[in-house]
């Protein structure tokens, strides 16, 4: 983590860790936890991010690449905010727009991973392709992740974490 933090400071200016406000179980907001792979004051402009955004740092491409950024999440799941597995905890703004069937991926705790993030690993890159990338994750993707959730929900089980936690590893290596 040292040398993650280290090459941060080298590659940009700025704090090492980038904070979010984020949504968990029963819709509780917290401060999310990441490496930073973006300039300082990117997220002003956007939530979302596309393709080979410019706003991305040299060192937070290889991070993001390999997941590395999320390592931090790890102080959120020790404080009780997350869990390893489970729905990714969105944006405040994104879940106002959850109907009251969707929120119920808030009956549990957010997670570093889940099913969603497998699916969608490249999601900078499907969104990239679109004319307004907000439009289309708010109508395309955001419903599949919640299809997701759901689905995370019906199965939930050690064996189930297990088995999300395996599938990411694959992922990531892939």
């Amino acid at each position: 983590m040292l040398i993650i933090a280290i090459l941060i400071k080298i590659d940009s200016k700025g704090s090492v860790f980038f904070k979010q406000v984020r949504v968990t179980k029963n819709g509780r907001e917290f401060k999310i936890f990441k490496y930073r792979t973006m300039r300082v004051g990117s997220d002003k402009y956007s939530q979302i991010t596309v393709g080979k955004d410019d706003r991305i740092t040299k060192i937070g491409l290889f991070l993001r690449k390999y997941k590395l950024d999320e390592i931090p999440q790890l102080i959120n799941v020790f404080i009780g905010d997350m869990s390893l597995v489970g729905p990714r905890p969105e944006v405040p703004k994104y879940v106002a727009l959850y109907t009251e069937e969707q929120r119920e991926i808030l009956k549990v705790r957010a997670g570093i991973t889940d099913y969603a993030s497998i699916e969608f690993s490249n999601e900078n890159d499907i969104l990239a392709d679109e004319a307004d990338p907000e439009k289309a994750y708010i109508e395309k993707i955001m419903p599949r992740k919640i299809e997701l959730n759901k689905k995370y929900l019906s199965e939930i089980s050690v064996i189930t974490d297990i088995k999300i936690i395996l599938l990411t590893i694959k992922k990531i290596l892939k």
